[in-house]
């Protein structure tokens, strides 16, 4: 009964639920926005065979595990600056800005330069198919020089997010998606372009096919950067620091961002790279388990993109919270929160179901990949509920306090002693098929549910940081 008096109080409460609509959806729509756009880029690759989506999706490991690690920055320096924008502590909100640009683009250089170096020794790793190697490369060593104009967006957005200005990334990420669409148009395949834009705004000699897509997704980073930085300084928000005010930091604030963020960088790097070990034991596989796989962890982001923003609501309402010393207000906003996600996994559950068949048919596969697919997103929703629970769990509620250490673990023991194991186990000693193995796989999601629940429970969250620096 309790539940269902917690539910009634949520609804009731307009404030609440006017502020994680302010975050959650704007959040939300840009995610959603990013899901189009590789469902765009997979659908267009897809025309030219099942090798080049094995392709393209096996190099977009690559920007996979880098992402995560800009994630980690940003989602611990973000912990940070929403608990000193609770406090109105504009000075250090700077001070983290510039320390996570730093760190993200060091990280940025790294996987661009193994990228430029060998970009099929890179590929390398995740297939034994030459085909899918050749492929892969050619794409990978132009998306590699996209990483750091996304890691400054992802550093803004995420500082932006923590004051509350939420709405410009939606913009940006609008006009990012339009760009990336058109170019993949011009460069993957021009003669249809000549349908759209005429023949006079085609330039011969184009087709460039896998290169093409990885142009056009180049052409958009850079767009979007510059747009973004162009409206943060003109509007003057809280985050349009001068360089000087990204620079000079205390021995206690360094500790604290550290402290805070390295478990957060740590976890999203090392559960990055564990399920990038998924992809070496699908890549090994063969190219239409790769393809199935692909396809359908596209279909899936469309519910997972509703999750995100509820997260990251999570966190920055409850950091808000704690930061200006309402802990208790904080702890009832956690109950909510886990109400909202129990609510949307339904509804996402459902869509996603009846949904899939209209989706796979837009993919020109076998008959057996579309079963595949379609199997694969059964197992996803089944599984949705201890998936969706982690997620807002991990990247919100815990986090927001600083629990990062807690989080690390809860991630990495997921991945590495379940998920790896059962992935190369059931792949390539069982010979499961694609779908008996993702199945194993997930398993990994009902581990950290349990084991989460507990440690939220605990309470060993509720942390007012702001007033420990």
């Amino acid at each position: 009964m309790q539940l269902v008096q917690d539910a009634r109080d949520m609804f009731h409460d307009r404030i609440f639920l006017g502020k994680a609509l302010k975050i959650a959806c704007p959040v939300a729509m840009q995610g959603m926005l990013n899901t189009i756009v590789n469902l765009a880029d997979t659908l267009m690759i897809g025309t030219l065979g099942e090798t080049a989506i094995a392709a393209v999706g096996l190099a977009n490991k690559v920007f996979f595990v880098f992402t995560l690690l800009v994630f980690g920055v940003v989602s611990g320096g973000g912990v940070l600056a929403a608990q000193y924008w609770g406090n109105h502590d504009v000075k250090n909100i700077r001070k983290v800005l510039g320390l996570g640009l730093m760190i993200a683009l060091g990280g940025a250089f790294v996987f661009a330069s193994a990228g430029l170096i060998n970009p099929r020794g890179v590929m390398g790793i995740f297939t034994e198919s030459e085909a899918s190697i050749g492929l892969g490369a050619s794409y990978l060593v132009i998306a590699v020089l996209s990483y750091p104009f996304t890691a400054v967006t992802n550093v803004y957005v995420a500082m932006l997010r923590a004051v509350g200005q939420v709405k410009v990334s939606v913009f940006t990420s609008c006009m990012a998606i339009i760009t990336n669409i058109v170019l993949n148009f011009f460069f993957i395949f021009p003669e249809r372009a000549v349908i759209l834009f005429g023949q006079e705004m085609i330039m011969p000699g184009l087709g460039l096919g896998v290169a093409g897509a990885a142009m056009a997704t180049l052409s958009a980073r850079v767009l979007e950067m510059i747009v973004l930085l162009l409206i943060t300084y003109r509007k003057k928000w809280p985050v349009a620091a001068r360089v000087s005010e990204m620079f000079g930091y205390s021995k206690a604030f360094i500790f604290q961002f550290f402290q805070t963020a390295t478990p957060v960088i740590l976890n999203e790097f090392m559960w990055g790279l564990g399920t990038t070990m998924y992809s070496l034991a699908y890549g090994r596989m063969g190219d239409e388990a790769v393809a199935a796989i692909t396809i359908a962890t596209t279909i899936q982001d469309i519910a997972v993109v509703l999750f995100q923003g509820l997260s990251a609501a999570t966190a920055v309402i409850l950091g808000n919270e704690m930061g200006a010393g309402k802990l208790k207000r904080a702890e009832k906003y956690a109950t909510y929160f886990f109400l909202l996600q129990f609510l949307i996994t339904l509804a996402g559950a459902a869509v996603i179901v009846a949904g899939r068949w209209q989706v796979i048919g837009l993919y020109r596969v076998t008959p057996q990949v579309a079963e595949n697919v379609s199997r694969l997103i059964l197992i996803f929703a089944a599984y949705m509920p201890a998936k969706m629970f982690n997620y807002v769990n991990v990247v919100g509620v815990l986090r927001s306090g600083g629990d990062t250490k807690m989080c690390l673990f809860l991630d990495t023991s997921g991945v590495w002693f379940i998920g790896v194991p059962l992935a190369f186990l059931g792949g390539l000693v069982w010979k499961l098929t694609i779908c008996q193995v993702y199945a194993l796989v997930m398993l990994e999601e009902i581990y950290k549910m349990i084991l989460g629940y507990w440690r939220y429970r605990q309470k060993k969250w509720l942390r007012n940081l702001a007033v420990e620096l």
